[in-house]
């Protein structure tokens, strides 16, 4: 059994663990490892390593000869090769171990059993949507069309054809779960599973609807009006209240996500609320300075180009921006302005960049082309 390892490894807690921790813990772990409910090679002896290990630690006596003496002083316990003592259940005794495994199941006097019957709130549903840069730059409105389930109006959700009831089923009371006594090597336990009458459902349905086949919702097509905010990012979403999966007994629908994805823009880049753009200027535009035209999510904008620009300079538009979905100001547009020279001069062109060097006090040695170039020139 657990004669080599740590009893806190087993339990999976610190050697200063509260008794909270140690009972969670060990609840945890005879759920996971009870033969009854896992038939895997190696459960029943993990389960009653668990159970070994609690029963030390669980018992504060105990649990302090361990800690100063480790296994060795716990020689005449009850363990070695008898795994549970004589007490069963790792000691705790079976009414103490029916109400841990009860509280697995709701039937425990800390844990309440959820009622079947009461309202249940619907599941919520996603969406993804594609949307433009631009639309998701200024934001729009558009009509989506999905499926959802819905109330039925015929029985208004009760599952029954009208002028007819849902009656408490008699195997289970209405609880949905029943209890069943069995057998095992490790003596008579009692567990709790749905109800194989009503299925977990409370109530059984003789006549059901005829339109809902007494499920109590139905499937339809839904159109809805969106709002798509100005400034959503690619992978966000926003939520739309009760829009979701129609409840059950009577309770509130789900609601609706809307993920976005949104398209890439051939002239802009964006990276949270800056957007970034690149625009060519000539080599005399940099050198001399210049007052250009580019373009913005909201339009053309004047740039100026100072004198003696420098190849991918950047330059900075306040508040052009991605609008802020909070109501905040816009973020910012950074341009880089990328220096272009020329394949091609012509004659007056060449004299004049030639002169250029000679009053900067430089001297050149241009190079000419060849033939093929020459010729691709000329075709091209």
């Amino acid at each position: 059994m657990a004669a080599n390892r740590d009893y806190y490894d087993i339990l999976g807690v610190s050697r200063d663990a509260s008794d909270a921790e140690i009972s969670k813990a060990y609840r945890k772990l005879a759920k996971k490892y009870h033969p009854d409910l896992n038939h895997e090679p190696g459960a029943e002896e993990k389960y009653k390593e668990v159970n070994e290990a609690y029963e030390v630690l669980h018992d504060q006596q105990k649990r302090q000869q361990y800690d100063q003496f480790g296994q060795a002083g716990m020689n005449g316990q009850g363990f070695g090769g008898q795994g549970f003592g004589g007490q069963g259940f790792g000691g705790a005794g079976f009414d103490d171990f029916g109400d841990i495994f009860n509280s697995f199941f709701g039937g425990g006097a800390s844990r309440q059993r959820v009622d079947p019957t009461a309202p249940q709130r619907g599941q919520d549903l996603d969406y993804t949507m594609t949307i433009d840069f631009m639309d998701a730059i200024k934001g729009k409105t558009t009509d989506i069309t999905y499926t959802r389930s819905t109330t039925c109006e015929t029985c208004g959700g009760n599952g029954a054809e009208k002028g007819t009831h849902p009656i408490t089923c008699d195997k289970c009371g209405g609880s949905g779960m029943m209890t069943i006594t069995q057998r095992s090597v490790l003596g008579m336990i009692q567990r709790q599973t749905t109800c194989d009458k009503c299925s977990g459902r409370g109530f059984i349905i003789q006549h059901p609807c005829k339109s809902c086949h007494g499920a109590g919702t139905v499937d339809k097509k839904q159109t809805l009006q969106v709002k798509v905010p100005a400034g959503i990012d690619d992978g966000q979403q926003i939520r739309l209240a009760g829009q979701g999966e129609a409840g059950k007994n009577g309770g509130p629908y789900g609601d609706l996500y809307i993920v976005f994805r949104v398209r890439p823009s051939k002239d802009f880049t964006r990276r949270g609320q800056t957007i970034y753009t690149t625009v060519p200027i000539s080599f005399a535009q940099a050198t001399l300075g210049d007052e250009i035209n580019i373009k913005t999510v909201y339009g053309d904008a004047k740039l100026k180009i100072p004198a003696g620009t420098q190849p991918n300079q950047k330059f900075t538009l306040k508040q052009k921006g991605v609008p802020n979905l909070r109501g905040g100001e816009p973020g910012d547009q950074i341009t880089t302005v990328e220096i272009v020279i020329p394949k091609n001069i012509n004659e007056a062109q060449r004299k004049a960049l030639l002169e250029f060097v000679k009053a900067s006090g430089g001297s050149i040695a241009p190079q000419e082309k060849g033939f093929f170039e020459r010729l691709k020139d000329k075709l091209s």
